[in-house]
């Protein structure tokens, strides 16, 4: 039987323009001031190019033991950042995020943040695909709030 692919994408819409976004979204250090009460703890295992969180990053977060690495794959400076799960403890295969920063014609900015995956253990993945999506839409929320806030480096 073929892998199963899932697929969620949470949208919303911020006052804040997309480089504020863009600035505490890829910033691995941070996420931990303004991502709780998911994320904890917050860091760099690797900075990318450019620095920090460009290409090849890979950002720590969570609560340890159990951090999640995350790497950049692309890099579109205040307009769009790809990455995917660097290794364990990795609940799925061939996660794919993107998370697209559009800005409107406001002055702030349409987010799109979506991802696919394959289950790792076979008939987990409609559970899997539920809480990944509460993250995403509660990490989302939590971040229009912060660059609203005007939280940017």
């Amino acid at each position: 039987m073929p892998d199963k692919k899932f697929s969620f994408e949470v949208n919303r819409t911020s006052s804040a323009p997309p480089s504020a976004l863009f600035a505490l979204e890829t910033d691995g250090a941070r996420w931990s001031s303004w991502a709780r009460p998911l994320v904890v703890q917050s860091g760099w295992e690797r900075q990318g190019d450019p620095a920090p969180g460009g290409i090849g990053a890979i950002r720590k977060v969570g609560l340890w033991p159990l951090l999640m690495r995350e790497q950049t794959l692309e890099y579109e400076q205040d307009r769009r950042h790809v990455y995917t799960f660097a290794g364990p403890p990795a609940p799925v295969r061939d996660y794919r995020a993107e998370v697209i920063f559009t800005p409107t014609g406001e002055g702030g900015t349409d987010l799109r943040w979506s991802g696919t995956f394959r289950e790792r253990i076979p008939g987990t993945g409609a559970v899997t695909l539920r809480i990944l999506h509460a993250v995403i839409k509660l990490l989302s929320a939590q971040l229009v709030r912060a660059a609203e806030r005007g939280e940017v480096r």
